[in-house]
């Protein structure tokens, strides 16, 4: 049991079945785990609509209060409402502990932890050691019993502060959209939300909370769970849909014409417009990235890093470097403003506004963006993930013009005197599933699917 449990400590996050491995019972020992290695006076706690949240939000603050800490109690919210709620506070809490298994079907849970400075809890920065206190059965001894009080209030500092940032213009024209929640967070604050936005004409997809995730998974990343979304956004006449993953910090978009906008280009969509306010500001993106990302920033004044996958290592990094903005392929957007973290609400913003401003069709603005023929995400199951890794790298590398091992590899092939044969390819270990992942790119379509065809060949010989 105890080796089940030790896989729920991840590089990002904790996250797991619940309640099969995740239950009050982790929740109580994770509480002391965390009151003995961080001996935090006052915690901020937020919860998702999952069916075990409740009970484990309850289990967690009872042991936080019999440990002697103070506890703030948000309830339901969004990941980005409890990040941005734990920045606006400034340092008045010393850790956040936010309930979800953000995208993860409705069988899953866990926990995210931040630093009262928004920094997230993860590999290298706190996680290794909360995991050994919990099996250590670590405990605190005080002489006082924490509080737990509830904060009202919290939705609507959270959405003041979001519209603030998003500096829409005065005369807004009305604008007919298409969203789906997903049946998770976002459904929770999108209505008080959409309130202050009397322009917005919605047609809302699966609002109602449901941990079960009913009619489809809650991961705009999967093409599958937008066909309820396209089929409105073109019946309905709507300028764009917008789709928000379990936890509502990663969002995606499809045009009028129904068509999925990836997340490396939508960071490049971005980067233009908040370039526009940060003129040759330093923006990050991930290594699936396409090329057309640092070129995009390069064109409009700014500059750019590539990075390795996941929020904790972006977050870092942004705080260190003063980045603005941050994107990467799975739709998460970072912004300097939210204290390096994400929220789908603003991006949503930011994509009405620039649409405004620039009169244009959401297709016209972002199909100029594809440049290269993309393979999107491709997953292989291999027993060997690092064996598999270490063999296209001998293989390939002596050929490339570039190599990256920052997260798996990354080998960039460029001939000058032939740049219609110029691709690149990135496989890398997933951080949360048993699976390598695979990301290419090529001028051509036909020039893809014969490098597509060489690699999966390798990877599975």
């Amino acid at each position: 049991m105890e080796q089940s449990l030790a896989s729920v400590f991840k590089a990002y996050d904790i996250r797991g079945l619940s309640p099969e491995q995740i239950d009050i019972a982790f929740a109580k020992r994770l509480g002391k785990a965390v009151a003995a290695h961080f001996r935090p006076k006052k915690v901020l706690v937020g919860r998702d609509m999952r069916v075990t949240s409740f009970p484990l939000e309850s289990s967690l603050i009872d042991a936080l209060n019999a440990s002697g800490v103070d506890v703030v109690r948000i309830g339901l919210c969004s990941t980005p409402m409890f990040n941005i709620l734990l920045g606006l506070a400034d340092n008045a809490y010393d850790l956040g502990i936010m309930i979800t298994a953000s995208h993860n079907p409705g069988k899953y849970n866990g926990f995210k932890i931040a630093t009262g400075d928004c920094q997230p809890v993860g590999e290298g920065s706190g996680m290794e050691e909360i995991r050994d206190a919990f099996f250590a059965g670590a405990d605190v001894s005080s002489d006082h019993v924490g509080t737990a009080v509830d904060d009202p209030a919290a939705r609507d500092r959270y959405i003041d502060y979001i519209i603030s940032l998003a500096d829409l213009p005065a005369d807004m024209p009305n604008l007919k959209v298409a969203i789906d929640a997903g049946n998770g967070m976002a459904g929770a604050v999108l209505p008080r939300l959409l309130a202050k936005l009397p322009w917005l004409d919605v047609i809302p997809l699966y609002f109602d909370l449901d941990g079960t995730f009913p009619n489809h998974e809650a991961n705009p990343l999967k093409s599958e769970t937008l066909t309820d979304l396209k089929r409105v956004v073109v019946q309905e006449g709507c300028i764009a849909g917008v789709a928000f993953d379990g936890d509502a910090d990663r969002v995606g978009f499809v045009d009028e014409h129904g068509k999925q906008l990836s997340g490396d280009l939508l960071t490049a969509f971005f980067a233009q417009e908040i370039l526009q306010k940060h003129p040759g500001a330093l923006m990050y993106y991930n290594v699936n990235c396409s090329w057309t990302v640092p070129e995009v920033i390069a064109e409009n004044g700014g500059h750019s890093e590539i990075c390795k996958v996941g929020h904790a290592n972006i977050k870092r990094r942004m705080r260190r470097s003063g980045a603005v903005f941050a994107g990467e392929t799975s739709m998460h957007f970072y912004f300097k403003e939210l204290w390096y973290c994400e929220s789908g609400d603003l991006a949503m913003l930011l994509l009405f506004r620039r649409y405004v401003h620039e009169g244009k069709p959401l297709s016209e603005l972002w199909k100029p963006l594809r440049r290269y023929v993309h393979s999107e995400e491709i997953n292989f199951k291999v027993a060997d993930k690092q064996g598999v890794i270490n063999r296209l790298k001998s293989t390939y590398a002596p050929k490339a013009s570039k190599v990256l091992e920052l997260d798996g590899i990354r080998l960039e092939f460029r001939d000058p005197a032939h740049p219609e044969n110029d691709w690149w390819f990135g496989i890398r270990a997933s951080n949360t599933e048993p699976l390598l992942r695979l990301n290419a790119e090529a001028m051509t379509k036909v020039s893809l699917d014969v490098h597509l065809a060489e690699l999966e060949k390798r990877i599975m010989a």
